[in-house]
């Protein structure tokens, strides 16, 4: 048995973890002297770190089984000092093989909680989505049926009152009385003119008007003259002094018929 040899069921022991005592010692000792041991405690590292990972990813090359396989049944060392009074570890106990095949269970069967676990969650949040979804049916059912609710149709709000205006025209005696309402607010320095529109002819100016803050204006027999029958009134925007003319087209316009 060579130098070597004689660690070979220590370096195994080591690479998983499980060398205690002065055996550890002494093999830590001779690891610093000996590169062979070392690369060899490397091989053993990785070989058990694929061991390990088999029950999550790929199956480990068979070859890296058999190296540590062989490593940890080999001719156990014969001390030439004192008797060992190494303690028995648990994988010793076991043996790699019962150890190995913990270790595969062990990732199974916590892979396979995880999974469960999982499921689990999304089954339970499916559950409450589903249940919140018919407590908002139940809720509308009970609403559209509850004999005592309160039904109320929404319309926009009514529209403002229009303007308007009224004349009483007298042709014969030449009165006139013009009433207006809801006029909306003017400009500075304009007003508006009321206009006699004849069958022919050019419209007659008949009165300059501005509203109150409520919009009303009143005109009582305002000065004009008479040419021929008239068909229609008109108001238009016009400057507050009035004009001969309109200027401006008619905002508001209303026939005798």
């Amino acid at each position: 048995m060579n130098v070597h040899s004689r660690f070979g069921e220590d370096l195994a022991l080591y690479a998983l973890g499980t060398l205690e005592g002065d055996e550890r010692v002494e093999l830590e000792k001779h690891l610093k002297d000996c590169a062979d041991c070392r690369h060899e405690l490397e091989r053993l590292r990785g070989d058990a770190a694929l061991l390990a990972l088999a029950a999550s990813g790929p199956a480990p090359p068979q070859r890296a089984r058999g190296r540590l396989m062989n490593a940890v049944t080999r001719e156990p060392r014969i001390s030439i000092e004192k008797p060992s009074t190494r303690r028995i570890s648990l994988w010793s106990q076991m043996g790699w093989v019962t150890a190995s095949a913990a270790i595969v269970i062990a990732a199974f069967l916590w892979r396979t909680d995880a999974s469960l676990s999982r499921r689990m969650t999304n089954l339970e949040k499916e559950f409450n989505e589903q249940q919140t979804e018919l407590q908002r049916a139940q809720e509308v059912t009970a609403a559209l049926n509850a004999t005592d609710a309160l039904r109320v149709t929404i319309v926009p709000p009514r529209a403002a009152p229009q303007p308007q205006g009224r004349v009483i025209y007298v042709p014969n005696r030449s009165s006139l009385i013009f009433l207006a309402n809801n006029m909306p607010a003017l400009p500075a320095r304009r007003a508006y003119e009321l206009w006699l529109i004849p069958s022919s002819g050019s419209p007659i100016p008949a009165g300059v008007f501005k509203p109150d803050a409520h919009g009303n204006a009143t005109l009582v027999n305002p000065r004009f003259l008479r040419r021929g029958e008239t068909k229609a009134f008109a108001i238009t925007v016009e400057p507050e002094t009035g004009s001969e003319l309109p200027t401006s087209k008619p905002i508001m316009i209303g026939t005798g018929a």
